[in-house]
């Protein structure tokens, strides 16, 4: 039994999907990559100079990266295979890498351990082979550097709004259209994923039709697409790495927007609360002493209620970091001394604070000439706390901003007096 084009057609049983269906033949009709697949774009730049080159095709599912490959290996005219990284070992690579000059495309490259990522290298040396990856996660953490080497990077975007619109165009050709509310919903749940979109438009195909005349019997069965997030991968630390950034360019709306992001996405809140902590010590320190308190508490406060009351604290002590003086003046400043005290961890601290705790160490001088400093007039005696022959040292500069300010006050009096006693 056969369908149209437009239909698809049953393979041994099964019904071709539609995004098969529907797949680009040419590289022209990818939506959504302009940058790389445009006329000024790398992708057709290779290909009008006849030269292939091996590349990686970097990006969300569902923006091409598959159909860029076949495509790019279309336009070469060389044999081409195509395998899995979850499913194939070096066996394959091996078997497929005999035959001269191919082209082969590795769906998910990343899963590839270092060994056989290796297997690639000599074939790729010697012009046999050339290699299309494609990888949802950041190549440069999951590929060995000599691999990386011999491959281009291409980064694809998801798909935006005007992207997945053109893709329901091309399904809705000889087809009644969809009502735009139900169209704008369709877009907002797939959420940059072409395929996903495609997926959809299968499933409404087996719907009874009183199910699409309004939006909201729609939604009456359409769940919401749990959010695109995998606590090992790298969106986790791209949305970490937002929110802390966020809080440390001082923006209460960005940072409440990524916090969220990443509690709907699944994160766990504790991991939440630790990171506001470090946010405290790292980009606020001294600047506002209140800060890592706050912080501190709001982790107590979501061990004590949990979700999603606790995640109240979370958000509140989100905003107060982000609201707060920034100052890494001590942060700067214990990298600066641990870069010291590597470099002269052999000296001995002076005698004049070294505890004289027994008769034999005071009798060499352990403690001899120690000041106490609260019985002085200043409550201060000026004494050298550094290794003997080792020269001051100053660490800690505080900024003009926040309670630092004092900070920086309190340091220019007691350099005052220091300067004064010595």
């Amino acid at each position: 039994m056969t369908f149209d084009g437009n239909q698809g057609v049953f393979l041994g049983g099964v019904r071709e999907p539609l995004s098969e269906r529907l797949r680009p033949r040419k590289l022209e009709e990818i939506v959504g990559q302009d940058h790389l697949l445009g006329p000024d774009g790398i992708v057709p730049s290779i290909i009008r100079h006849g030269k292939p080159l091996s590349i990686i095709l970097w990006g969300p599912p569902g923006v091409g990266k598959t159909t860029i490959a076949r495509l790019y290996a279309e336009a070469f005219e060389m044999p081409f295979e195509s395998i899995s990284a979850i499913f194939s070992g070096v066996g394959d690579l091996k078997r497929i890498l005999r035959n001269e000059s191919i082209l082969l495309f590795v769906d998910e490259i990343h899963r590839f351990n270092k060994a056989q990522q290796d297997a690639f290298l000599p074939f790729l040396e010697n012009g046999r082979l050339i290699l299309v990856g494609s990888t949802v996660e950041n190549p440069s953490f999951y590929l060995n550097k000599a691999l990386l080497s011999r491959l281009r990077v291409l980064k694809l975007e998801p798909l935006g709004p005007a992207a997945l619109d053109q893709i329901l165009q091309r399904y809705e050709k000889g087809r009644e259209k969809f009502e735009p509310s139900i169209r704008e919903y369709l877009i907002y749940l797939a959420h940059g994923d072409g395929r996903y979109l495609l997926n959809l438009v299968e499933n409404l195909e087996s719907l009874d039709s009183k199910y699409l005349q309004n939006l909201e019997s729609l939604q009456s069965i359409l769940q919401e697409r749990a959010p695109l997030f995998d606590k090992g991968a790298d969106q986790h630390y791209d949305l970490i790495s937002a929110l802390h950034k966020s809080v440390r360019g001082s923006d209460p709306n960005a940072a409440l927007y990524w916090l969220n992001r990443l509690l709907i996405g699944g994160e766990d809140p504790l991991f939440l609360a630790r990171r506001l902590i470090r946010m405290a010590s790292e980009d606020v320190g001294l600047a506002d002493p209140q800060a890592l308190q706050i912080t501190i508490a709001a982790r107590d406060a979501y061990q004590m209620l949990g979700s999603p009351e606790g995640e109240l604290a979370l958000a509140e002590a989100t905003v107060y970091l982000a609201l707060a003086p920034k100052s890494n003046a001590v942060y700067t400043a214990m990298k600066a001394a641990n870069a010291s005290a590597s470099e002269t961890h052999q000296l001995a601290p002076p005698m004049i604070i070294v505890n004289g705790a027994t008769a034999m160490m005071r009798s060499m001088g352990y403690g001899e000439g120690y000041v106490y400093d609260p019985d002085t007039p200043q409550g201060f005696s000026g004494q050298n706390y550094f290794p003997p022959g080792m020269e001051r040292q100053e660490f800690y500069h505080p900024v003009e901003r926040g309670f630092e300010r004092d900070m920086k006050k309190r340091m220019e009096y007691f350099e005052k007096l220091r300067a004064a006693l010595s």
